[in-house]
């Protein structure tokens, strides 16, 4: 395909299909028929799908899971998980259920302040531009009074507007850096509405400022958004208990925990294991994320941000012994929301959180810090103790069967085979080659 097409948006989704299959395919009737094949049957759900981004050709499904047995606070949940990687849900699961009998997870909301940011240039002295913030900052909050009023009713809003000075990284460069509190919502449009108008404001302000010189009036506003670091939007999950109740069938209790200890403060001083180590955590937050229909990308960027906050990219989990109580515990950033955007409109997204007993944002901030704490759990158990791949391959064992073409009755022969033996591409290939040999 050499010539760019033309109106790409504006043709019919059969047009758009039968021109990707016809352009960019080998066989352009088999694509056809792979993207008609997962189109939602329910025209109404297909019509959603369609209409919640542009240029749709079709649906990419992932599977929807349960954890269960998660006890959060003395509540029983199940947690949905929407994730492709095999063994994520089972460690989840299994460690919910080795906490289940060990008084389980407690949580902790440390603060919910969402940050958004109005970045411009002033070309002036810094101090005239301070007492000019001073003089009109109280009309930065009367101009978006249309906006917050709604949200105010529910008690939240704007908490505050600082002037910070950024001269020294960019000459000229300045910010307004605003806080708020949008309670149950994400919060992006209500926040990007804000800022938008704050910078309005700034310019029509500065512009008819008697102290400002002609230069000075002129302020440039080069973007107003949110940011999603939010470090004062966070929450702390834990769990503990006695030493002794860590009875492992491969590690005394002591040794199983001196060697918990030993794994996180090597990913809390070696930014290369630092990351696998987060990863790990995120496979859990991230399918629930995912499952709630919030932001995963915004929330990956924040904990990343986060983890490096002290300039060096570290562990978000910490582990210690506190005389005989083994401790381990999580503090993330989580800017989340349980209405607007897809919770009122994806069906699958609306049953996860009626799951979760249709939560608040602060309840489903701690449910999530949960999932990335039993998953980091689950993870740290395997490596200290019988390794990572064992539990993993058993779980992928599938995936390799399925790649390999091995028939219904072949699989059950060879899950039944590997109960007790080491799973690898190499050994599954080669029983499976001596089962049809036969």
């Amino acid at each position: 395909m050499d010539t760019p097409v033309e109106g790409f948006s504006k043709l019919s989704k059969a047009e758009k299909i039968d021109w990707i299959a016809s352009n960019f395919t080998k066989n352009p009737e088999q694509t056809k028929q792979l993207l008609e094949r997962y189109w939602n049957t329910d025209k109404g759900v297909q019509k959603l799908h369609d209409e919640f981004i542009e240029n749709t050709i079709s649906n990419y499904y992932l599977p929807f899971a349960i954890a269960p047995n998660f006890l959060i606070n003395d509540k029983l949940h199940a947690i949905p998980m929407a994730i492709e990687e095999s063994s994520v849900v089972a460690a989840a699961s299994k460690a919910a259920k080795f906490w289940l009998s060990r008084g389980g997870f407690k949580t902790e909301i440390i603060g919910t302040e969402k940050v958004g940011q109005v970045h411009f240039i002033f070309k002036g002295e810094f101090e005239k531009l301070e007492r000019f913030f001073e003089e009109v900052k109280e009309d930065f909050v009367q101009d978006t009074a249309s906006i917050t009023r709604s949200m105010e009713k529910r008690g939240g809003g704007i908490s505050d507007i600082e002037l910070r000075n950024q001269d020294d990284n960019i000459e000229g460069y300045y910010q307004l850096h605003c806080t708020f509190e949008t309670l149950d919502a994400m919060g992006a449009n209500f926040i990007n509405s804000c800022l938008e108008q704050f910078a309005k404001t700034l310019k029509e302000k500065a512009a008819s400022y008697d102290n400002f010189t002609d230069a000075e009036k002129n302020i440039e506003v080069v973007m107003s958004i949110l940011s999603n670091y939010v470090p004062n939007c966070r929450v702390k999950a834990e769990v503990s208990c006695p030493i002794e109740a860590l009875n492992e069938d491969d590690l005394a209790p002591e040794e199983f925990a001196q060697k918990m200890i030993q794994a996180v403060r090597i990913a809390e001083a070696e930014p290369h294991r630092a990351v696998t180590h987060n990863k790990g955590i995120m496979n859990g937050i991230d399918a629930v994320v995912l499952a709630t229909g919030n932001d995963f990308r915004a929330v990956e960027a924040g904990v990343h941000a986060y983890a490096a906050k002290e300039g060096k990219y570290t562990s978000l989990t910490h582990a210690i012994i506190e005389g005989d109580v083994f401790r381990f515990w999580i503090d993330v950033p989580l800017a989340l929301g349980t209405v607007g955007g897809l919770t009122s409109l994806h069906p699958l997204v609306k049953l996860a959180l009626e799951i979760l007993q249709n939560p608040s944002a602060e309840e489903l901030m701690q449910i999530v810090a949960v999932a990335g704490l039993a998953q980091n759990f689950a993870a740290l158990r395997s490596l200290v103790t019988t390794g990572i791949q064992k539990g993993h391959m058993k779980m992928h064992l599938m995936n390799l069967l399925n790649q390999m073409g091995a028939t219904e009755s072949e699989k059950q022969q060879l899950v039944n085979h590997f109960k007790n033996q080491t799973v690898t591409n190499a050994s599954v290939k080669e029983a499976l080659q001596k089962i049809q040999s036969q």
